[in-house]
């Protein structure tokens, strides 16, 4: 039988060009070889934007029409809103029993993103809250209710992931076998930098292109880009390989016309602004496809709300069906 995947995103803004190449064209693959969910993670994305609800609930559409740009074909894959399977909040009810508080904070992944709001809002974390602590429980939740057995990840999320398998053996050795063992699969693609050298790439940061960018805000990102410090004029020899414009031609150029970037940039022979302007070509080259599906959607309104009214359907099923097992294994099937 085909194995089911499970995979979720946060509705908390646009996708950019990493979540293209580090998420986006993976799923694209998979959603050929598996029984595929796909969340839109509202609930989890409350745990950082409690106190604005209106823009994850703005960003739910925008998502989903960046999703069906890129290739997700809603004939081969499940797009379900999370908060719409009540049964999901009800397992992390369940398994919040299952997990210590310091096991919780060892988690690698939790750890560090503690420590950054324990850096940005001081307070010695006072102001971390239990749904954040806990959303790797609310994670096991997700992938359990489908009965996922393979979760797409990278390897920052691994530790995640074993949570949710801790979180699984635990159930069973208590109730019964019950729950799948969910498998990860890790992309081969790295995460991208930002175009100001952060190895972060993201909306807050103002260092990622989106795949809504126009060609006018694309040329002014590219444009800012940073370019090897030493090269001032044209004809200075530069290193490529400390250039985030050279670094993004690797990812969208071809073979051949890359290697006389490289070439060109090392002997003198370009200039960053020409590059630039080849690079920022590419990209337009690239986004094109995906502007005009995305255009399509954006036009069939009412098509869009069906994706995600039959996903949701779909998944609400699946997740009844689940529950019964888990609450008959748990003996609270009264």
């Amino acid at each position: 039988m085909t194995k089911t995947i499970l995979t979720g995103i946060r509705p908390t803004g646009n996708l950019h060009l990493g979540h293209l190449f580090g998420a986006c064209n993976n799923w694209k693959k998979m959603q050929e070889e598996y029984n595929f969910f796909l969340e839109i993670a509202d609930v989890q994305a409350l745990t950082d934007n409690f106190n604005n609800p209106l823009k994850v609930r703005q960003n739910i559409k925008e998502l989903v029409l960046d999703l069906l740009s890129v290739g997700i074909e809603p004939s081969k894959v499940h797009i379900f809103i999370q908060s719409k399977i009540p049964e999901i909040a009800e397992l992390t009810v369940f398994y919040s029993n299952l997990v210590t508080v310091s096991r919780l904070f060892r988690n690698p992944t939790v750890k560090n993103e503690v420590a950054q709001k324990k850096e940005l809002f001081g307070n010695n974390g006072e102001s971390i809250t239990y749904g954040f602590l806990g959303y790797p429980v609310s994670q096991a939740a997700d992938i359990t209710c489908f009965s996922g057995e393979v979760v797409p990840v990278g390897e920052d999320q691994l530790p995640l992931l074993e949570q949710c398998r801790e979180i699984v053996r635990k159930f069973n050795s208590i109730y019964g076998e019950t729950l799948k063992e969910p498998n990860p699969v890790l992309s081969n693609e790295k995460r991208l930098k930002g175009l100001d050298g952060n190895e972060k790439m993201g909306k807050s940061l103002g260092n990622a292109i989106f795949l809504v960018d126009d060609d006018e805000t694309i040329q002014k990102k590219v444009m800012s880009a940073v370019t090897d410090p030493k090269k001032i004029k044209k004809d200075d020899p530069a290193n490529p390989d400390i250039c985030m414009v050279y670094y993004y031609h690797k990812i969208v150029t071809e073979k051949e016309d890359l290697e006389n970037v490289c070439k060109e940039c090392k002997n003198g022979e370009r200039g960053c602004v020409a590059c630039k302007q080849e690079l920022i070509k590419n990209l337009k080259e690239l986004l094109e496809p995906i502007r005009e599906k995305r255009k399509y959607y954006e036009e069939h309104d009412e098509e869009v709300k069906k994706i995600i009214e039959e996903g949701t359907n779909v998944a609400k099923e699946v997740a009844k069906e689940n529950m019964k097992k888990i609450k008959q294994a748990m003996e609270i099937d009264y």
